[in-house]
């Protein structure tokens, strides 16, 4: 009886210890899904670009595959759609005119893909949890990539989604587009990290612009595209609580 009760209550042990090592995984490709392991974060959306600077994104294509052309334009979704960011509110902001439009002239039919790029980097601050734009893709069955670049400053790129799931831009107007980023644990140089646990300087991500990979069926005639809104959910505690005053500075 007591062999019985002793075997009983090691397995109870086990099964209790099992169950408090064992973590849900973080993040299901839903951008309204942000976990539940979120006792240490400060997550806020903020803006990243509105496109409203002339000349700052560009565009360009392999020449033998065909040209493009980008330019600002007035229009895009209404702010009752795209919503107000919650730390700009009352802010008296102007009010945003403008959105990002690039034309494809393709030279010959087959695979190719074309980049929209802005003239230099643009860091997120904080730990990027997913990044958001608004897109008009014109219903075609291209498929549109966000491209970053990590703390240690490798590149990668990640597709975006509609709300609802779909992988590609065939929609017609404007839809919201996302693309969450799997970040990597602070003492893993594997995945996208965007810090580390030496230094608490310029961690974070950065957006290096967004590439389109065009359907080889549809890769003919001109095609347009138009971008606007570029925001990001992050985590700004680390920014809130990673400066000692008295700390050194590497830079000697």
């Amino acid at each position: 009886m007591k062999k019985i009760l002793i075997i009983t209550l090691i397995l109870c042990i086990g099964g209790f210890v099992y169950a408090q090592q064992y973590r849900e995984p973080i993040g299901s490709g839903d951008p309204n899904f942000l976990g539940a392991d979120t006792a240490d974060m400060m997550l806020r959306e903020v803006s990243v670009d509105k496109f409203e600077i002339e000349g700052f994104w560009r565009s360009r294509m392999s020449s033998d595959e065909g040209y493009t052309t980008s330019r600002l334009f007035e229009g895009g979704p209404s702010i009752e759609r795209r919503g107000v960011i919650q730390d700009e509110a009352g802010l008296n902001l102007p009010e945003q005119r403008y959105v990002l439009g690039t034309r494809v002239d393709f030279l010959r039919r087959g695979y190719s893909s074309f980049h929209i790029y802005p003239t230099r980097p643009i860091p997120i601050e904080g730990i990027t949890k997913y990044v958001t734009v608004w897109v008009a893709g014109r219903n075609f069955n291209h498929r549109l990539f966000l491209l970053v670049q990590d703390y240690f400053g490798r590149n990668y790129e990640f597709i975006m989604r509609q709300d609802g799931g779909g992988a590609s831009l065939n929609f017609q107007g404007w839809q919201r587009m996302y693309a969450v980023i799997p970040t990597a644990s602070i003492d893993d140089t594997r995945g996208v990290a965007q810090r580390s646990p030496h230094f608490t300087n310029n961690f974070g991500l950065k957006i290096t612009g967004f590439r389109i990979e065009c359907d080889p069926l549809q890769a003919r005639g001109s095609y347009y595209i138009y971008l606007d809104d570029l925001r990001a959910w992050t985590d700004l505690f680390t920014e809130y609580y990673r400066d000692d005053p008295d700390d050194m500075f590497d830079g000697w």
